[in-house]
């Protein structure tokens, strides 16, 4: 018996020990995700708090709770002129960009042509370049061209940078459906645009509508694309620049809640339809 609790002694006391390390690096690596999610939403829990706050001054503590900024945004004509401005670029720009990024996915997925490799590290370039460089690029561009800018020129310029989001989102998509359904369709007599459109566009349909609405969104909020060209046509975003120079008020912290709401809804159903519901191909 005496050599057996001997035995049993190393045994027994690592497990016992292990249980407080591990809660104590559970503790330390939950303090560290509460720490980076603090760094960053409380800012934007702040500006909309302060949105509904009844004085003008931005300090703590508020003194009282109102709707009235969000009131006086209904009357302002210039905030709902660049509105407007703003949702027409933003529509009209993911429509462009998935009139070319789909077609750009396919061909990458299904076509084997020469320089594919670098078309590919092409098309994805832009998301990866500042958006200034962007800017100025495309301003040289229609300058060169005669182009007047105006909120079409605004529309190219997001499409152009936007590309890749919607590229890179159906090509993921296209990776997992099976090559056999078009063959399938095919042997059945059907067109290379029937089957487009009654075998791979409803197989891809969610990757398309998730690229489009985040698209949206990010043209919705973009700044140094737009600020280079734009001509005398103001976007939201701008809008709020510019108004932000002469000092923060409580109508910008109430118009940024609405954009926030706004967008955070619009990213949630792009992640939901973007949520992976096909087949692995084989």
């Amino acid at each position: 018996m005496s050599s057996f609790d001997e035995a049993s002694v190393p045994l027994t006391r690592p497990a016992r020990r292990a249980v407080p390390r591990r809660k104590t690096s559970d503790l330390v690596w939950l303090a560290a995700i509460a720490g980076i999610l603090a760094f960053l939403y409380v800012p934007i829990a702040i500006l909309v708090l302060f949105s509904f706050n009844t004085s003008r001054s931005l300090s703590w503590p508020m003194s009282g709770l109102t709707l009235d900024w969000y009131r006086k945004l209904s009357q302002n004509d210039q905030l709902i002129e660049a509105l407007g401005n703003s949702f027409y670029v933003a529509t009209f720009a993911t429509a462009l960009t998935l009139a070319i990024g789909v077609p750009a996915a396919l061909a990458l997925d299904r076509l084997d042509f020469p320089g594919k490799g670098l078309f590919r590290k092409l098309v994805l370039l832009p998301i990866a370049l500042p958006g200034i460089i962007t800017g100025i690029s495309m301003l040289t561009l229609f300058r060169m061209a005669g182009f007047t800018l105006s909120l079409e020129t605004v529309i190219i310029g997001h499409a152009t940078a936007l590309l890749a989001v919607v590229v890179t989102q159906v090509f993921a998509r296209l990776q997992r459906l099976p090559k056999s359904f078009e063959e399938a369709s095919a042997d059945l007599g059907a067109s290379g645009l029937q089957t487009f459109l009654l075998v791979t566009l409803p197989n891809i349909r969610t990757a398309v509508i998730g690229a489009g609405l985040l698209s949206f969104t990010l043209s919705f909020d973009e700044i140094p694309v737009t600020f280079f060209l734009t001509g005398r046509d103001n976007t939201l975003p701008m809008y709020i620049w510019s108004t932000m120079r002469r000092g923060l008020t409580p109508e910008i912290n109430a118009i940024g809640a609405l954009i926030v709401a706004f967008s955070a809804l619009l990213i949630i159903i792009s992640v939901l339809f973007l949520r992976d519901k096909s087949t692995t191909r084989h």
